[in-house]
Formats: C-alpha cells, structure tokens, sequence
C-alpha cells in the first residue's frame, strides 16, 4: 500500500487542521493505520493510531481531547482531526500502516511521506 499524507500548513495557536492520509495499491481498510510526528531535533513520536473497523483507538496523551482520528474506507482515507492546537504540535506529521495495532513506529511497515504542521503563538 502507498500512502499520501497531505493537509499541513501554518496555524495560529488554538486553531485547527484536518490532515488527510490516502492509500493506493491496496485497500486502507486492510490496516490498522497509526499517525506519527516528528519534531526539528526530536525523534519521531506516536500520536494516534486506529484498528481496521475502528473498534480501537490509542490516543498519546498529549493530544487526547484535542485530536480525532477517523476513517473512510470508501474513500480509502483516514483523516486526523487537530483541534485546540498548540505550538508544542509543530512537526512534520506521518500517516503509516501496519498489520498489527500499536503505537510503536517499527509496528508499521508502510509510511507516507509527511506533511507539516507549523503551530505558531
């Protein structure tokens, strides 16, 4: 499966994005799809992921109440609602998948190629 991240860009602080991962090659539904994000000088972070059929979802503390994962397997694409968002979120975010749930990134074995957010205050 190929993915596409897209939907970054600049923000004011308290403001909202919706980033969009779209999957080719293979149905999205097949995966469990996580979000990652990786700051400038910082290692890559785990922010969200969500089971195939959404029966489970793993939030990181540090987004919980503010983001919302969701998925449309008709349109082969999860979304990543960002809401309330902070200066502490700017980072380049990642949509992955995987076959097994979790919220390790060497869970997933296919990574889009990011889209940024900047935060500003």
């Amino acid at each position: 499966v190929q993915l596409q991240a897209s939907g970054g860009g600049l923000v004011q602080a308290g403001g909202s994005l919706r980033l969009s991962c779209a999957a080719s090659g293979r149905t999205i539904s097949s995966y469990h799809i996580g979000w990652f994000r990786q700051a400038p000088g910082k290692e890559r972070e785990f922010v969200v992921a969500t089971s195939r059929s959404a029966y489970s979802t793993y939030y990181a503390d540090s987004v919980k109440g503010r983001f919302t994962i969701s998925r449309d397997d008709a349109k082969n694409t999860v979304y990543l609602q960002m809401n309330s968002l902070k200066p502490e979120d700017t980072a380049v975010y990642y949509c992955a998948a995987s076959v097994s749930l979790g919220t390790r990134h060497e869970l997933y074995g296919y990574w889009g190629q990011g889209t940024e957010v900047t935060v500003s205050s």
